[in-house]
């Protein structure tokens, strides 16, 4: 199995990427989504944060957590301890399969310490401006917000030095897609 990390910052297109990916027929996993069902059902989560308005309906809210843990990077270093570990067990589960190969969208690689979990690694770039501006609007989040998650990650010029391939989101889905189908041939 060729297991292949797919990251990128914050709004770079990774879920454009995945879905691409999805539409010519490979599996592609999500560690967000895995960490948003993790979250739904952590009590420790729950215990860690309890002195903080993250409850809505007896649930914790992803909204007023991420509001929280982005202000403040202890915080944030505080959940991130709590949900990395269970991720990667996770990961390792799905690793399990019989796949010949599988995509996973990791955009904590780095962060998690998960890249040596992987065969290769594709980062997505694109311009923070792009990447601003694609926040605010799919999050709804003020420019202030906005800045605030995008400086919480590390810029790509310390990332990309670390992944295999790189493609860049900074143009239309035809030029995504061809750069996508050269990524395909060089590993399949």
């Amino acid at each position: 199995m060729i297991k292949i990390a797919i990251t990128g910052n914050i709004a770079s297109g990774k879920s454009a990427v995945e879905k691409l990916l999805q539409a010519k027929g490979f599996t592609v996993y999500d560690t967000d989504k895995i960490a948003h069902d993790i979250l739904e059902n952590s009590n420790e989560v729950k215990d860690v944060f309890k002195n903080y308005d993250i409850i809505t309906d007896n649930k914790i809210d992803r909204k007023k957590l991420g509001n929280l843990v982005f202000s403040d990077k202890t915080l944030l270093h505080k959940l991130e301890t709590i949900i990395h570990p269970k991720v990667k067990n996770k990961l390792l589960e799905i690793f399990e399969q019989d796949d010949f190969i599988i995509f996973v969208s990791v955009p904590q690689l780095f962060e998690a310490g998960l890249e040596t979990l992987f065969d290769k690694i594709v980062f997505i770039a694109a311009p923070e401006e792009i990447r601003l501006e694609r926040l605010m609007q799919r999050n709804n989040l003020s420019k202030e917000d906005a800045l605030r998650r995008i400086s919480a990650q590390e810029k790509d010029e310390i990332k990309i030095p670390k992944c295999n391939f790189v493609i860049q989101n900074n143009a239309d889905l035809t030029n995504l897609e061809r750069q996508i189908n050269g990524l395909l041939a060089s590993i399949c």
